[in-house]
């Protein structure tokens, strides 16, 4: 096995799995704590990251560079390790479009920097087999070989950058783009006035999805704010596809409307409908990510 120095932006609760996995399997891995908060650093201490200082720095020092970021934010990360003077291998395993990868790919390698698409499945790794890293480029058995040891598993799906991208937003476009659903009926339910109606009808069909919805809405909460992102990358993705986009336009919508949830522990289901249901404002351009 060859070791590589990789660096990880950034050790959310994802990527400090990712990155977890990497170090489990005998690599160096480095993060950047400028202008990051003091739970990132706690969580790079705790599993052993070593701290670059700065993005250019660990730009510099790595050979390998994994990028697990905000799908909006993933072009603009790459762009900037184009910036920084990355040589190395890239690798992005954001919840990107097809088409975005493959833009990402060119202008990496006008810069000379390989780069292999990637695309996770399942929650943060700390299971064996609980979460997958799928994997398209000429490049992908190298990374693969970075986790060998485990838990994150991986699997190699093709030459062609793009692939690992189109499963990740055909797999989210259902699991992600239901939850979606479930939430608008619940609004709509809420606002008609036959909420009550709707839970005891399908508790009639002998359904649970009653306490189901409510349970999945209020557990997408946290994350909502980051699936926004991901509904306008699965829509984008099904346009190229020739499918209609627009349901998961009106997903990322829904998940919209719940973003000032982020991070927050779950709230009770009436104010989930409360935020489900109040007058949609105006879209607000998305901050620029650093590095």
């Amino acid at each position: 096995m060859n070791n590589h120095t990789i660096g990880i932006l950034h050790p959310g609760a994802m990527g400090i799995s990712i990155a977890a996995s990497a170090r489990n399997s005998g690599h160096t891995v480095y993060w950047a704590s400028e202008g990051r908060s003091a739970s990132t650093r706690a969580r790079a201490e705790q599993h052993g990251l070593r701290d670059a200082g700065t993005a250019a720095q660990l730009c510099r020092m790595c050979d390998v560079i994994l990028s697990v970021c905000p799908p909006h934010a993933a072009e603009d990360v790459a762009g900037e390790v184009v910036a920084a003077g990355f040589i190395g291998l890239y690798v992005d395993a954001n919840a990107i479009s097809p088409l975005r990868a493959g833009r990402i790919g060119e202008m990496l390698a006008q810069a000379g920097i390989a780069f292999v698409d990637g695309g996770i499945i399942g929650g943060p790794a700390w299971k064996a087999n609980g979460t997958w890293l799928y994997l398209s480029g000429q490049r992908a058995d190298e990374i693969a070989a970075c986790f060998d040891a485990g838990p994150l598993a991986t699997r190699m799906i093709g030459p062609e950058i793009g692939k690992a991208s189109a499963l990740k937003m055909c797999y989210a476009a259902y699991s992600k783009g239901t939850t979606a659903l479930l939430c608008a009926v619940l609004g709509a339910a809420e606002q008609l006035g036959v909420r009550g109606e709707l839970f005891e009808q399908w508790s009639r069909d002998g359904s649970d999805l009653g306490a189901q919805a409510g349970l999945r809405a209020q557990a997408v909460t946290a994350k909502a704010w980051r699936f926004v992102g991901e509904m306008e990358e699965i829509a984008a993705t099904f346009r190229a596809a020739g499918m209609p986009g627009g349901f998961h336009g009106a997903a990322a919508e829904i998940y919209g409307r719940l973003a000032h949830f982020k991070d927050a522990v779950p709230p009770a289901l009436e104010d989930v409908l409360v935020a489900l249901t109040a007058p949609a404002e105006t879209p607000q351009p998305r901050q620029q990510r650093r590095l």
